[in-house]
């Protein structure tokens, strides 16, 4: 059960921002937060004593912050977020959203192994500036998550959270693939609004634009290794760790896609393939 402050910070959060039904689903009034365009998935530095280095994060934003991306994204793999306490994750979501440009979306990775601990997580983060919950599927148990099971989560997620909520599929980090159909079940959710896919199963990738076309449901890539072929089927960016020391060169590929210039877009992705590009 969660409790009376939790209940009350979910109150909060829903009568704040999006428009909500009973149950705290959406109610598909207006559009959705548009998360189209290029994100850096933030590491998180630590000192030598093992304490988040806060000056060094912030410093970090100050660089990043001169390309032009859409936003920034906290707590996934890059951020190292399972080796972070509860009240670290918090706070780091706090410094980013007082360090960040204000025009800029901060996503959050706000997923943890139960859907209490998911929800209570999301709902604090969206507290201190998240403007989205980027949710990582539960993975301990990962043999008995089904799709029901998975449907069942990420559902009860989305219905009590004050902020949207991107799905987070990495089955290199979790040995758990978010199945397609799974995925076109949760895209009905108003307030599940996409996915951040690091599989780079780029056939899968067009599959779900395919299959959830007539949902307002986007898509990002989860690397910049397959960013061309993913925008080539329909994704609308990438979170990109490459974007963390070659902006310029992610954001321009991101140009090159958008206006259908294939032959240059297709010679600087070969180019970006030769770092490590997985996110």
């Amino acid at each position: 059960m969660l409790g009376p402050r939790v209940w009350s910070s979910v109150r909060q959060g829903l009568s704040r921002g999006l428009s909500r039904n009973v149950g705290g689903r959406a109610s598909g009034e207006g559009r959705k937060v548009d998360i189209t365009g290029i994100y850096p998935p933030l590491t998180t530095p630590f000192t030598a004593t093992s304490e988040v280095d806060y000056g060094k994060l912030e410093e970090n934003l100050q660089k990043l912050g001169a390309f032009p991306f859409k936003g920034f994204v906290i707590q996934g793999s890059n951020g190292e977020f399972p080796f972070l306490t509860s009240s670290e994750r918090l706070e780091v979501v706090s410094r980013v959203r007082q360090a960040m440009p204000k025009d800029k979306l901060l996503v959050a990775g706000s997923g943890c192994e139960s859907t209490q601990a998911t929800v209570e997580m999301t709902v604090s983060m969206a507290q201190v500036g998240a403007d989205v919950a980027m949710v990582l599927a539960p993975c301990y148990y990962r043999g008995r998550m089904s799709s029901a099971a998975l449907i069942h989560h990420y559902t009860k997620v989305a219905d009590l959270s004050p902020i949207p909520v991107v799905l987070y599929n990495v089955p290199a980090n979790t040995g758990l693939d978010l199945p397609v159909d799974t995925v076109v079940t949760l895209s009905q959710h108003p307030n599940i609004i996409g996915i951040k896919d690091s599989g780079g199963d780029v056939t899968r990738i067009g599959l779900m634009i395919h299959k959830t076309r007539r949902q307002d449901f986007q898509v990002l890539a989860g690397s910049a290794g397959f960013l061309l072929a993913s925008y080539a089927v329909g994704a609308v960016g990438g979170v990109c760790a490459l974007a963390n020391v070659l902006g310029a060169q992610v954001c321009q590929l991101e140009r090159l896609c958008l206006t259908g210039q294939w032959e240059d877009a297709q010679k600087l992705q070969l180019r970006l393939i030769g770092p490590p590009c997985r996110s």
